[in-house]
């Protein structure tokens, strides 16, 4: 599977240059593309992550932590070259380089996962994570 296909979306999200931070009417532009609902992997892109500008998927199910399941988690992260970094909430970093390639948050009334855009893989481990985490 391919990297996230969402990547010009998000561009046209951002600004532009500096400058375009003060200019209203660039932002009511670039807010009428979110009419849109872009997927991936059949899961809607809800946002972006505010600090970190990851696009954010929303599972189909409400995510709470079990044994289980964080042993899924860490097989999912181990398949892909990463490990599971345990903090606010559980992210998957590469073990080559610690770069962040997916982080999944449960404090809503739906499980969300944000994922690294450029990540060769995005897609099948947003696939992967859809599967290993619904609950049973």
């Amino acid at each position: 599977m391919p990297k996230l296909t969402v990547g010009p979306w998000i561009a046209a999200q951002k600004l532009p240059h500096r400058e375009a931070a003060r200019d209203r009417h660039a932002f009511l532009t670039r807010t009428r593309l979110r009419a849109e609902t872009p997927e991936v992997a059949g899961l809607p892109l809800v946002g972006m992550g505010g600090s970190c500008g990851k696009p954010c998927f929303a599972l189909p199910y409400r995510l709470t932590w079990t044994e289980a399941n964080t042993l899924a988690l860490e097989e999912v992260a181990q398949a892909f070259g990463c490990y599971v970094e345990y903090g606010l909430y559980p992210h998957l970093k590469r073990h080559e380089d610690d770069l962040e390639i997916a982080a999944v948050q449960d404090w809503t009334t739906f499980g969300m996962v944000y994922l690294r855009p450029g990540f060769e893989q995005a897609e099948e481990v947003l696939t992967r994570l859809a599967e290993v985490l619904r609950p049973e």
